[in-house]
């Protein structure tokens, strides 16, 4: 089963997806958000094309663990998504997932200008790849049990 993740931002949304294993995050792409619904287009392809059965988005929540303005919108977002295709979402912690991709990049030496264009993606595959962690933890302890 292949799981999409989305890091919903104002002007750009990050998708990286999942092997068949659930394993694996990888990103694929950055959209550009329309007003127009062309981004819940491309998404709603992406959904298709790799038989996605599941969708984590991840929720910006403030360093307290609160909610705030990002967050609604977020929520709002995926509230529209899932009236345009009927699939499974649910939301992860993305605090901070910005930040380390942006030191990642740093690291591998990064131009400026690529940063700005692969941010988004590197951000969705770490909070996709912090869900397949956590939930392969879960189902470990399950098995245990």
């Amino acid at each position: 089963m292949r799981i999409l993740g989305l890091d919903v931002g104002e002007k750009k949304i990050g998708v990286a997806i999942s092997d068949e294993l659930g394993l694996i995050a990888q990103g694929i792409d950055v959209i550009k958000r329309s007003n127009d619904g062309k981004d819940m287009d491309i998404i709603c392809e992406i959904v298709s094309k790799y038989k996605v059965r599941k969708i984590v988005i991840g929720l910006p929540k403030n360093m307290n663990g609160t909610l705030g303005p990002s967050s609604k919108a977020v929520k709002d977002y995926a509230t529209k998504l899932q009236n345009t295709i009927e699939i499974e979402t649910d939301f992860w912690d993305e605090r901070l997932t910005t930040v380390a991709a942006e030191r990642t990049l740093l690291e591998a030496d990064v131009s400026r200008k690529k940063r700005k264009e692969v941010i988004d993606k590197l951000a969705a595959v770490l909070i996709l790849q912090s869900y397949l962690d956590f939930k392969s933890r879960v189902d470990s302890r399950k098995e245990l049990l």
